[in-house]
């Protein structure tokens, strides 16, 4: 008897706001639905992870 794999269905995190925003801004949603996420290359995962990261410096500092 196989189990089938079934995705929990988690609240959306600010990360995962983030991230579909970048990724739409960088015009890789297309890709993403055809392949997913996993298909995506380095460069551009690191682009998106690394747009995260000012992003939330950015609004770190706006609330100080």
């Amino acid at each position: 008897m196989k189990k089938k794999n079934k995705k929990k269905n988690k609240k959306e995190t600010l990360e995962d706001k983030l991230k579909y925003e970048i990724a739409e801004e960088l015009g890789l949603m297309d890709k993403i639905e055809q392949v997913g996420w996993g298909g995506l290359t380095a460069k551009e995962s690191g682009r998106i992870g690394g747009l995260i990261t000012v992003r939330k410096r950015n609004m770190n500092k706006k609330k100080e």
